[in-house]
């Protein structure tokens, strides 16, 4: 997005641009800083820190671009006062491994921030701000693409504490202190600090989806589109798929066209064994592929967008009917790797892995069923 805007624009250009690390690309203008993610570090902080410094005392007359897409809420990481990236880094461990969905996370996130949840807008007041976003949220939310710095906030922090609370989350007292005081309130719809800024969404899910839709029936598929606003635990999303695939493959009529089932959204998983290996994609997978095991018919393909799926260097895999057979021949349980979260060894033991490398765009997961 960075490159992009270099590219095209004309007149006297700074700035700077944080993105995870291995995913950074030649800027000739606008400086590039590498961080972590999901789980934030001190370069994600310090990119912050310069970020929010760029924006003070800036007049009605300057113009701020924000180029916003997901992984922002890790990589923008800058604690509110009193708050260190050792509480963030534990309490963003926690809720990624709860099975919270993104919105609820985010929640938590933006009132542990001094510049998410519309802390950046407010800090920038009064220069005018374009904020150009890439959605990889279900239902594109703009205060949910990297926890929304240039957007106003509906939640409250007492959502934050009730997320706390549901999932369990441990909190040291000092972050709960600061969570039940109104300083950490972020700034609402109606606050002028928002008076200047305009929103553009450049790309989102449905699009992607859309857009895979329209090639496979030109490639003389039967296309059935799910949407691009899935959610839910990946094994359980998993396994209806499967389910939905066994349908259609038992009512299909022989010689008929084959079928697309298309889908977007952001599923998550529940950690049950910190040690395992493989993302929500290669969960959600490994689900379908136990549900449907036995058939000839079905094949299938989930990966993210961005190149990376979880921790591993996948973007995802691919499946077909000698998937779980190939892992088992290598020794590997599909059910036990299931429970243990270690999807990555089913993937790599079958050479269904997709190994992509970094994309650099993000418009969240792609998933596809094809049915013969």
């Amino acid at each position: 997005m960075a490159r992009a805007v270099e590219c095209h624009w004309i007149g006297r250009l700074e700035g700077t641009a944080v993105t995870r690390y291995g995913h950074s690309m030649k800027c000739n203008l606008i400086e590039v800083i590498e961080a972590a993610h999901p789980i934030p570090d001190a370069s994600g902080e310090n990119a912050a820190k310069r970020l929010l410094e760029s924006v003070k005392g800036l007049c009605a007359d300057d113009l701020v671009i924000a180029l916003i897409s997901g992984g922002g809420s890790a990589l923008l990481a800058l604690p509110a006062r009193g708050i260190t990236l050792a509480d963030k880094q534990s309490i963003g461990r926690q809720l990624l491994a709860s099975g919270a969905p993104i919105n609820e996370l985010n929640t938590v996130r933006k009132h542990l921030s001094a510049i998410k949840g519309g802390r950046l807008a407010q800090a920038a007041f009064p220069a005018k701000i374009v904020s150009i976003l890439i959605s990889d949220v279900p239902g594109d939310d703009p205060s949910a693409i990297a926890s929304g710095p240039t957007v106003a906030d509906s939640s409250t922090r007492q959502d934050a504490l009730r997320v706390i609370e549901r999932y369990r989350i441990h909190v040291p007292e000092h972050v709960l202190k600061y969570l039940n005081d109104p300083v950490s309130e972020t700034p609402k719809p109606g606050n002028p600090c928002f008076a200047n800024s305009r929103l553009v969404m450049a790309a989102k899910p449905a699009d992607m989806v859309a857009a895979v839709a329209a090639e496979a029936q030109t490639r003389g598929f039967d296309v059935i589109s799910l949407g691009a606003d899935i959610e839910g635990e990946a094994r359980t999303v998993g396994a209806e798929h499967g389910r939905m695939a066994l349908e259609i493959a038992e009512k299909k009529e022989a010689g008929s066209p084959p079928v697309l089932i298309v889908s977007g959204g952001e599923t998550t998983v529940s950690v049950r064994n910190a040690a395992g290996r493989g993302g929500r994609n290669l969960e959600y997978l490994l689900s379908l592929a136990i549900t449907v095991e036995g058939s000839k018919e079905i094949s299938a393909l989930a990966c993210d967008t961005d190149g990376l799926d979880g921790s591993e260097d996948n973007a995802g895999a691919i499946l077909d009917a000698e998937t779980l057979q190939r892992a088992r021949y290598a020794g590997l349980d599909p059910h036990k790797a299931l429970n243990l979260n270690e999807s990555y060894s089913i993937f790599k033991a079958s050479g269904g892995l997709v190994i992509t490398g970094p994309t650099r765009t993000n418009v969240n997961d792609i998933r596809l069923i094809k049915i013969d």
